[in-house]
């Protein structure tokens, strides 16, 4: 798998998303990654630290631009815990967990994003308001209620499986419920 292909399709399933919720300065994007799954293999079985490194540098540069946080999730042997910034970390209250990722147990992805942040932390969870799962890690479980998921252009990035979901507020009410703000009538004041 070529890196330059997999930055085009990354920016691509980037450009998706953002389309399709705008991100910005109080929300966390949630990405799940089997490096392993980009160049065919089973999950877990043959991390890349270049493919990592190829994702990372995309999504760093849109949080950049765009000012929204990034939680890279770990493999299923740290329990799927998140690399964040510490400043994130303390602006949710996301308490820190002691655990250093590798590729070997936090997954090459997880590892990089440790290496690379400017002041990492691990959490166990967070509640985050969108998600990109590229090779079924299965991101849900830190994303907040409700899950609407999106439909990328691309479907794969190298031969993994991609999926991407944001959220929206839940919406409570019965038949007499509104969901939007509207001018109040006469009748009302």
């Amino acid at each position: 798998m070529e890196i330059n292909k997999i930055k085009q399709d990354a920016q691509s399933i980037m450009e998706d998303l953002l389309q399709a919720k705008p991100l910005g300065g109080k929300h966390v994007l949630v990405i799940g990654t089997s490096t392993s799954e980009i160049a065919g293999k089973h999950i877990g079985s043959a991390g890349s630290g270049n493919f990592a490194g190829a994702l990372y540098e995309v999504f760093a540069d849109f949080s950049g631009k765009f000012g929204f946080s990034l939680a890279f999730q770990c493999c299923e042997h740290l329990n799927r815990a998140l690399v964040v910034e510490r400043e994130t970390a303390e602006r949710y209250g996301w308490p820190e967990v002691s655990v250093v990722p590798v590729p070997k147990a936090g997954g090459a992805m997880a590892s990089f994003a440790f290496n690379r942040m400017s002041d990492p932390v691990i959490v166990e969870e967070i509640k985050a308001d969108a998600g990109i799962d590229i090779g079924d890690t299965f991101i849900g479980m830190h994303l907040k209620s409700v899950v609407v998921p999106v439909r990328p252009r691309m479907k794969q990035i190298g031969e993994a499986h991609v999926t991407m979901a944001v959220t929206r507020p839940k919406l409570i009410g019965g038949a007499r419920a509104v969901y939007e703000r509207t001018p109040l009538e006469e009748s009302c004041r």
